[in-house]
Order: C-alpha cells, then structure tokens, then sequence
C-alpha cells in the first residue's frame, strides 16, 4: 500500500460551509477512514492548507484539528509546487480572482458555486482551465444527497412513467438580526457584495434540474426583497439590496415544467427544508434532503372536491417511503471523492467549470427575467 501526499490550499475555510462541510466533513472525515484508496494499491491523504485573511482565525482551526499548514498568503500558497489543488469557499465576488491566479498557476482547481459574479467571467475561467490542461470541479452537492438519489432511482426505474412536472420549495426563516442573530451572514443581502436568493440557489436548481430532468431551456421569474432591512453582525441595522425570495418557472428539455419557490422569508411547514415533488403519468414522488416517499398510479386515490364537508382522508399517509436500499455519504465528502479520483486516477468526472458556468448563466437570466417581466431563452453554452 503506497500513501500518496495531497497538499490542497483551502481558501475561505473559516466559513460556514468551507469550515464544516468541506474541511471537518470532506477532508478530515477522509484521513479519518485512513485516507481515499484508489483501488490500485495507492490511498491517497488529504494535506489541508488552511488559507484566509484572518490569521487568529485559522491559527486557531490549524490547533483544533492538528493541522500544520495556514497561512493568509494565498499568492505564496499558489507559488508552492507541493500544492496540487486549490479549493474556494470565499465570499462570491471574491472567488473568481482567485480561481484565475489559481489555474494561472496550474493547480487543479474545485471551487464553491457561483463561480463568478456574471456568465461572462464564468465562461472565461471555463476556457483558461481548459487551456491550461488542469482538472477542474464545482460542488454540485445536492444531487449526491439520500433523498435525490432515491429519486434518481425511480426516474432510472422508469417509475414515473412520461414525467410532466416538477414543483420545488426551498427556504426558511432568516431572522433580521436584531432581536434574534441570523441564521446567515449580512453580505448575503447585499447585492453590491454579490448577495442574493437568486445568485445563490439558481446554480443549485440548473444542475438538480440538468442532472436529473433535462437541460433548462426557459426561465421565467420573479425576485423581491420582502424584507428591506436587517441587522449585521455588529447589531448595525442596513439596507437589504437583495433579493431574498425568488419564484421561478422553468421549461425543460422534453416538455417538463418546473416550478421552485425560493425564499429566506418563509416558515417552514413541510418535512424537510427542501422538497421537490415529481408528478408524472404513472406516479409522482416527494424528495427531500434525506427522505423520498412515491405514490403509484395503482395506488393513487380518487379524491373529489367538496368544500361543504371535512376531508375525510390523510393524503400523507396514502405515500410510499422509498427504502435506502444502501449506505449514502455525505454529499460533499462523496464528490470530493469523486473529485480526488478525477486528478490522481483520472476517474470520469463532468461537474467542472463549464457546469458552474451554466448555472451563473441561469442566475443572470432570472434577475434579468425579473426585471424585465418576461420569459426568456436559456441558449445552450459552450467553450
């Protein structure tokens, strides 16, 4: 058994989501199992490089995990031939600067989503990585999450029949930040600051979308800001330039339309904080994060409506749970494995720069949608 060294420089992993699910949950879960076996006799062991602008901050990470490497020198880092790989988790408007300094440099890039603020800048890194000969990957995490994948199941079962719709909620109370702290940082209501319900969840619903319906090919949308003001970290109230709720209809290859409501001004009255629900001429299915429950033409009631009398029925309980029928793991970990295998193993891998950029394209396309009032084209992109 040989183990193979993977120096990867993490940038902006004090956050949220680069602290805890790509670092604690991905990385570290990794040399936890002993490393990432490539099935040749080679395991590969993630060497994280701890990379940001607040040095106390990653001291102090570097100490809790036992790691040796931080540093607040990202040029430094990019410089260093013993770095294989760069990963973004930073603030959006501040990513794609440095995924260009990192495929100038050569390294294998994997990035948090959106990539850049606009298509066009998506589309430029796409081509330069492709220019340099580098690997490169965005997080697409949710296709590789429990319930999705049970739902991928039936789609490849053919369970549905010819699907006709699909109807997604997402969101949840996001509490101003003045009497309660909120549940996600001030930037994310600033539009000048690369914040926005919009610029932040379309990537996620054009890849659940691609992946499992059929490509995009109209959106029709509508963004607002329902709250107009909130409190930041520091208790200053400011300005919310954002939106944070958006709803959109989507027509997809093949005819399928899709409706997703998303929004950070929302109670949640549903089983997961996520839900999609496929309806199609044999059966329909409701996915969340972890659970997805089927109701089979066979099975399907006859409901009639009668407003003068009580429902007599509990329409819950007439669904299906759909079995694990397997382990699943994380969604991140598993696609930086997947990731991994894709640069030392060249294992098959297609989540890279040119999906990111499509997602980038559809956020654009919803703002624009929104401010224009109409429906508009998704045009297929290319290198």
């Amino acid at each position: 058994m040989t183990r193979k060294t993977v120096r990867i420089a993490m940038n902006g992993v004090t956050g949220r989501m680069g602290y805890r699910q790509h670092l604690v949950r991905s990385l570290l879960a990794l040399r936890d199992q002993g490393g990432l076996a490539l099935g040749d006799g080679t395991v590969l062991w993630p060497e994280p490089v701890l990379v940001g602008r607040r040095a106390p901050a990653l001291k102090a990470l570097a100490e809790r995990h036992g790691l040796e490497h931080w540093t607040t020198d990202v040029d430094a880092v990019l410089a260093d031939p013993a770095v294989d790989i760069y990963f973004d988790a930073q603030v959006t408007s501040a990513r794609e600067e440095a995924l260009r300094k990192a495929i100038a440099a050569g390294k294998h890039v994997y990035t948090e989503k959106p990539t850049a603020t606009g298509l066009d800048g998506a589309l430029e890194l796409a081509r330069l990585a492709a220019a340099a000969g580098i690997k490169h990957g965005v997080v697409q995490d949710k296709i590789f999450l429990p319930g999705l994948l049970k739902l991928k199941r039936l789609i490849d079962g053919g369970f549905f029949g010819r699907i006709l719709s699909v109807r997604g909620e997402f969101g949840y109370w996001v509490f101003e930040g003045d009497w309660q702290g909120a549940q996600r940082p001030s930037w994310n209501y600033r539009a000048e600051d690369g914040g926005g319900i919009v610029v932040d969840m379309f990537p996620h619903w054009e890849y659940v979308l691609h992946e499992l319906f059929g490509r995009v090919r109209s959106v029709q949308a509508l963004a607002t800001t329902h709250v107009p003001q909130r409190w930041d970290e520091n208790g200053k109230p400011y300005d919310a330039t954002a939106d944070d709720a958006a709803y959109g209809i989507f027509e997809l290859e093949g005819g399928v339309v899709a409706q997703i409501n998303s929004s950070w001004a929302v109670r949640v009255h549903r089983d997961e904080l996520v839900e999609f629900q496929v309806d199609g001429t044999e059966g329909s299915a409701v996915a969340g994060l972890r659970t997805c429950r089927a109701q089979h033409r066979s099975a399907t009631p006859k409901p009639v409506w009668n407003p003068d009398v009580p429902a007599t029925e509990v329409f819950r309980d007439q669904w299906q749970e759909v079995p694990d029928n397997g382990e699943f793991d994380n969604g991140f970990t598993a696609q930086w494995e997947l990731f991994l295998k894709h640069v030392h193993a060249d294992a098959p891998y297609h989540w890279d720069l040119l999906a990111g950029a499509r997602g980038v394209q559809l956020a654009e396309l919803g703002l624009r949608s929104s401010a224009e009032g109409r429906r508009l084209d998704v045009p297929e992109i290319q290198l």
